[in-house]
């Protein structure tokens, strides 16, 4: 997992509550199992018309957004189905960073697995952040937990376990090979049953 330590970067707002998995990555492109190619088909709804053609009105589609690394959204962010993939989706299109109201539980726990930091700010800090221009950025200090955007500084909490893989870039796997050599020695004195 890459490492996040600071973000800066530039951000698109989608203010709309209750974003769900299904919006994010509708079922038809769930059959890739790499984690990557799925930036191209995030929001595959409203980015494109029934066509085929770019939705040039949808803010992920503006020039000015191409590049942006935070997502500003809504309450209730990722429900629905426990789909990986639509993480992969938001990391492949390039987002550091989710900064909304709430999460639901397992897309908060498939973010921080795969790299993705989910942020809970509360509705008066986010209607700030709304106004973000397209040439504006934020920044995002993951070891003081805050979001700053022009003089406004917003604190936000993490569990300190995820904090700690987030800013070393450790995923599961990784934190389990901490222990290797512990697991090494088990497996040599624990007695085999044929």
């Amino acid at each position: 997992m890459e490492a996040f330590v600071r973000e800066t970067g530039r951000a698109v707002v989608m203010p709309n509550d209750n974003i769900n998995t299904d919006i994010i990555l509708p079922k038809q492109f769930l059959k890739n199992i790499l984690k990557t190619g799925f930036g191209k088909d995030l929001f595959y709804d409203w980015r494109y018309n029934a066509d085929g053609s770019l939705n040039e009105a949808f803010e992920l589609n503006k020039p000015e957004h191409k590049g942006a690394s935070i997502l500003i959204t809504g309450d209730d962010f990722g429900s629905g189905s426990s789909r990986e993939h639509a993480v992969w989706a938001l990391t492949d299109y390039g987002f550091r960073a989710v900064i909304g109201g709430g999460f639901s539980d397992i897309f908060y726990m498939n973010a921080t697995k795969n790299g993705l930091l989910p942020i809970v700010l509360p509705e008066e800090n986010r209607q700030i952040l709304r106004g973000i221009q397209a040439d504006e950025y934020i920044r995002i200090d993951l070891p003081k937990q805050t979001v700053t955007y022009k003089d406004d500084i917003f604190r936000f909490n993490i569990n300190s376990q995820w904090k700690e893989k987030f800013i070393n870039g450790e995923d599961d796997i990784d934190n389990t090979m901490k222990y290797e050599k512990l697991i090494t020695a088990f497996e040599k004195q624990r007695p085999i049953f044929l």
